[in-house]
């Protein structure tokens, strides 16, 4: 019988979910891992009318592209808003778990699947999505202590990178030092200027666990006054969007394209008569990132009128296709891999899009 946390822990496999933005709440936010989830529900967002369906299809989990508690709340209520929702999924026993940007950066996840259906060819990333805050914590140890310091590190949460876990970084140097008289050193003469081979070793750490980091590299480390710093850190982004080729063709047929298999009414920026040869996908709002290619068109949603001005500004064109039909390939890539692990409820055609078309 699989649990909660055995369904999630399958998607995060797929989608990492320390690959999300920093601001992003995807994993588990309403119930038990331990519960039982032999059947699970799968959704764009969660809405009373998805919740109502969820609990009617006896799923133990339901899983949202889109985070419910998006913001931080203080109280869980009854009512329409987001925490009164959360409150019916936890009174009902349906845990909750979310993968939004996680899901959008993941390989086979809502931007490739935004590229297959517009017909991109060999999309490679952009628009680095940067996740939680970290640090690099860096230590300088003989070369016959680096493994076991290395793994009482990794073992409080150091060097974890998407699906890779104890990553580190070694090289080698010559530490010099003078032991005070009172000193008593692993290695060396009190007293005396002493020189030994060492070993830097760097790993990553989640901001939130520098500290038990740091007491498990001192605990490991074989020298009286261990040596290390810590650094703050951005690194291994994943990237939001896709560029690539596509077959050469207007402005305006292209939008036309994009219309017929998103099932939306997009929004164009440029020359209807434009000729274009590639293309980039951002799902969602992707105004932000649109500086950050340079495809001869974006396609996205949720386009700001300065964002527009900007882009043509820059010679590229955008359609701005909607928030929900840019996500919709994605959703149903995002059913696709539930279904694979458990008894899955599609839900992903409920209330999956605020405006009415």
């Amino acid at each position: 019988m699989a649990t909660v946390a055995d369904v999630l822990d399958v998607l995060a496999s797929t989608a990492p979910f320390d690959k999300a933005a920093g601001w992003d709440p995807v994993g588990l936010s309403v119930g038990d891992p331990r519960a039982t989830a032999d059947k699970v529900a799968v959704c764009h967002d969660a809405t009373d009318a998805v919740i109502d369906a969820a609990i009617e299809a006896g799923a133990g989990l339901l899983v949202t592209y889109h985070p419910l508690l998006f913001r931080p709340t203080r109280r869980f209520v009854a009512g329409p808003d987001a925490s009164g929702r959360a409150l019916r999924l936890a009174a009902a026993g349906v845990a909750l778990g979310t993968v939004h940007t996680a899901f959008d950066v993941a390989p086979g996840g809502a931007a490739d699947s935004l590229a297959a259906a517009v017909g991109l060819t060999d999309p490679v990333g952009f628009g680095p999505l940067w996740g939680q805050d970290s640090a690099k914590v860096v230590s300088f140890v003989p070369q016959d202590s680096a493994d076991a310091v290395a793994a009482a590190m990794a073992a409080a949460g150091a060097g974890r990178i998407g699906n890779y876990s104890a990553c580190s970084f070694r090289s080698e140097g010559v530490g010099v030092y003078t032991p005070s008289l009172s000193a008593s050193p692993t290695v060396g003469t009190p007293g005396v200027a002493n020189r030994f081979t060492e070993v830097k070793l760097e790993m990553n750490a989640p901001e939130g666990l520098v500290d038990a980091v740091v007491a498990a590299l001192v605990a490991a480390h074989p020298y009286e006054e261990p040596a290390y710093d810590v650094y703050p850190r951005r690194g291994d982004a994943a990237m939001l969007g896709r560029a690539g080729g596509i077959e050469p063709t207007s402005l305006a047929a292209l939008t036309a394209s994009v219309a017929d298999h998103l099932a939306c009414v997009p929004r164009v920026a440029g020359q209807s008569d434009r000729t274009i040869n590639t293309a980039a996908v951002l799902p969602g709002a992707g105004g932000d990132f649109i500086t950050t290619t340079t495809a001869d068109v974006v396609i996205t949603g949720d386009v700001r009128h300065h964002e527009a001005r900007r882009a043509m500004e820059n010679g590229m064109a955008i359609i701005d296709a909607g928030h929900a039909a840019t996500e919709r390939p994605g959703v149903r890539a995002l059913y696709s891999a539930v279904s694979q692990v458990a008894e899955t409820a599609d839900l992903t055609a409920v209330d999956a899009d605020p405006w009415t078309r």
